[in-house]
């Protein structure tokens, strides 16, 4: 008997009155044969040389191997600030496998309807080996927490280990509010204290950053309730002070601030007093030249 281009040789079994041997099926599925199984040769021979030569039997192999998916975006545990956030995955099956049967993918929001290869929005390109498929949700998401689910078979009914993530929705900004200092503020000191309160209901803790004059001023310090200080050094002249607050899907609100320094006193020059002297009880003008940087 010839099975995938090799010959066995069968021994003839008294008790059973049939010719027999115990083989290995072959390594490879057989579903990427032409019609999907192993032709078997058998050919028997007689002591006149008389041979006989019948092809009708077929040796279908299935593999054993589970497809893998791996699911690449949104990473578990991540904030996005899109509502309809592209979902993207592969689906590999072993070298020489039967291949991803594609009309069993399964993929479902928060348990919800299965969404497969032919759904609007999903899109699986051919690689070797399998798909990289990508799915961008048709409706929008909720604000909050969710979860994908995606499952697929090959083509020899090998069933994937299922894969899932999880991951929160977050469209909203922080709310920000900056006490101190008050735009347009006027100001002969140089010290200045940034002082302000942020939240974000959706993906705290949010991060504060400011910026002083296009200068990032380092870490700033958020406490649990959303308060927050920096100390900063104004330079004379007009100063810009830009706050920032951004939350885990990075979203941010920004709020901007004038201050204005000047640490130089005016000068006071050409002092005069007319009539001088003057008469008592009389009227007297007194006139000065004050300049200020």
């Amino acid at each position: 008997a010839k099975i995938d281009g090799t010959w066995h040789v069968l021994t003839y079994n008294g008790t059973t009155g049939k010719y027999e041997k115990t083989i290995t099926a072959p390594s490879i599925t057989s579903y990427n044969q032409p019609g999907g199984y192993y032709q078997v040769e058998v050919e028997a021979t007689d002591d006149h040389c008389n041979k006989t030569t019948d092809t009708s039997a077929r040796l279908t192999v299935k593999e054993v191997t589970k497809p893998v998916i791996t699911i690449t975006s949104p990473s578990a545990g991540s904030y996005l600030a899109s509502n309809k956030p592209p979902i993207t995955f592969t689906l590999r099956d072993e070298a020489n496998g039967s291949g991803i049967k594609l009309d069993t993918l399964a993929l479902k929001i928060d348990g919800g309807t299965t969404i497969g290869s032919g759904a609007a929005g999903m899109v699986c390109t051919p690689v070797t080996n399998g798909y990289d498929c990508t799915y961008t949700p048709q409706s929008a998401l909720s604000d909050g927490p969710h979860s994908v689910t995606v499952n697929v078979s090959d083509n020899d009914g090998n069933t994937a280990t299922q894969k899932s993530v999880s991951f929160t929705v977050d469209t909203i900004p922080p709310e920000l509010n900056v006490t101190a200092p008050v735009d347009g503020l006027k100001t002969n000191i140089a010290a200045a204290n940034v002082i302000g309160h942020t939240n974000d209901s959706g993906s705290s803790p949010v991060t504060v950053t400011v910026k002083l004059n296009g200068v990032d001023q380092g870490a700033v310090s958020v406490d649990s309730s959303g308060n927050f200080s920096k100390a900063i050094t104004l330079a004379n002249g007009n100063n810009t002070i830009v706050v920032r607050s951004t939350d885990a899907a990075g979203k941010y609100t920004e709020i901007t601030r004038t201050v204005s320094l000047n640490t130089v006193a005016p000068v006071i020059s050409n002092i005069a007093i007319t009539p001088n002297p003057a008469d008592v009880g009389a009227s007297i003008t007194i006139s000065c030249t004050v300049t200020d940087s």
